[in-house]
């Protein structure tokens, strides 16, 4: 009768103790990002899936931005950290030929799903020169004491050079100051997060003024207008220096972007010759793809655009050509210039190492975007090879469509 009774508490003390552990991995695993556009056959699903890296737009110098959230870790035993590392690394292999900036939301990070100190050096180990030379900026978003001690930890191990790309930021409004804030997907945890920290603080802050109604450009504005209003661009600056290596790779000086965009918008002539450097008039140009109200290839084709990977490979030029066929004007006119020009300076690639498709990761994302938010990562591929059978098939898509005033680089 004993040995039942104990036995029997046990059970009783092994289903109580089961039920706790559900509870507490339910409470701790992070919600699943929906992302409609992954594939089930992405080789890195088991990690993707989760949206912990994501791709956000473009920084204020025109720098694609990459996003850690680890929120959206799960717990250790339901995340293969190997293949979270081997992840990011596939992701920032993308980019890491051009200019790029990361940004990590430290919130979320909890003694059930933080990788071990081991891991973190390797990870550390991992990427090499490559990926560092070209990392711009690394924002900390809500650091915490962890991060102090890790930083004391491998301090030895991290270049002066690097250490200087850090920067930590408190809150997410101190994102606005460098980062295009909007295009940010950032988790519903981290926001919320965000304003306890706010209510925190000794009184809260101002609320923000009325936004005034959009007044119309001035006659002589170049951004961040529609495309009716463009006249010109700096494109023929460019063309003494297509063979320069890594064109259209490399950012340039902000307050020198702000003050040609100020010199254009006022209707001032601007001199290329007097600032030295090719890669000024490179980044004006994407910087007036991204400012579009609406991008060059129109918010109605972007599903259109998505869907050019499932079609046959033969079939694909005359799908882009069926694409281009249906865009506005004004918009084919500018394309056509643009994509015309990208062919010529693929053309040089043997110097500049730009080919069609090192130009489609810098500029398909500054052609084509969805209406709300930024692209995904999974996104990435059919635009980008979308803008490369562009640059690559470029007389044979805009051959049969011809429009009044049309011009040729």
């Amino acid at each position: 009768q004993y040995y039942i009774r104990d036995k029997k508490f046990f059970l009783v003390k092994d289903e109580a103790e089961r039920a706790r552990m559900e509870k507490r991995k339910t409470a701790f695993t992070p919600a699943a990002c929906e992302d409609t556009e992954l594939n089930i056959n992405h080789p890195y699903y088991d990690v993707a899936r989760h949206g912990i890296v994501q791709l956000a737009g473009d920084d204020n110098s025109g720098r694609r931005v990459i996003t850690f959230s680890c929120c959206r870790m799960p717990p250790s035993h339901q995340l293969n950290h190997s293949r979270l590392l081997e992840y990011l690394r596939y992701t920032l292999d993308q980019y890491v030929e051009n200019d790029y900036t990361l940004v990590y939301f430290h919130y979320g990070l909890n003694s059930r799903n933080k990788p071990s100190l081991n891991w973190l050096q390797s990870a550390y180990k991992e990427f090499d020169r490559k990926y560092k030379k070209n990392l711009k900026a690394l924002y900390v978003v809500h650091p915490t004491n962890f991060i102090k001690i890790l930083w004391n930890i491998f301090k030895p191990l991290i270049s002066h050079k690097f250490g200087k790309k850090i920067t930590y930021l408190n809150y997410l409004s101190d994102l606005r100051e460098h980062l295009k804030y909007d295009q940010l997907n950032i988790p519903e945890d981290i926001i919320r997060h965000d304003e306890n920290l706010r209510d925190k603080q000794k009184g809260r802050p101002p609320s923000s003024a009325k936004v005034p109604p959009p007044r119309p450009p001035l006659p002589t504005q170049q951004f961040g207008v529609s495309l009716q209003y463009v006249h010109t661009q700096p494109l023929h600056f460019i063309f003494s220096g297509l063979r320069v290596e890594g064109l259209f790779r490399r950012s340039a000086s902000v307050q020198t972007i702000k003050e040609v965009q100020k010199l254009y918008n006022q209707g001032k002539p601007v001199n290329f010759d007097d600032y030295g450097d090719i890669h000024i008039p490179a980044v004006i140009l994407k910087t007036f793809l991204r400012e579009l109200p609406q991008p060059l290839l129109t918010f109605e084709s972007y599903d259109q655009i998505l869907g050019i990977t499932s079609v046959e490979s033969s079939l694909r030029v005359t799908s882009c050509k069926q694409v281009i066929q249906g865009l506005p004007e004004h918009n084919y006119i500018v394309l056509k210039y643009l994509i015309c020009f990208l062919h010529m300076v693929s053309q040089e690639s043997i110097y500049n190492k730009m080919t069609g498709s090192n130009l489609a990761c810098v500029f398909g994302l500054n052609l084509i975007w969805p209406p709300k938010g930024a692209s995904s990562l999974s996104a990435l591929n059919p635009l980008n090879l979308f803008t490369e059978l562009l640059i690559d098939f470029c007389s044979k898509i805009f051959s049969s469509r011809t429009v009044p005033g049309e011009i040729l680089p």
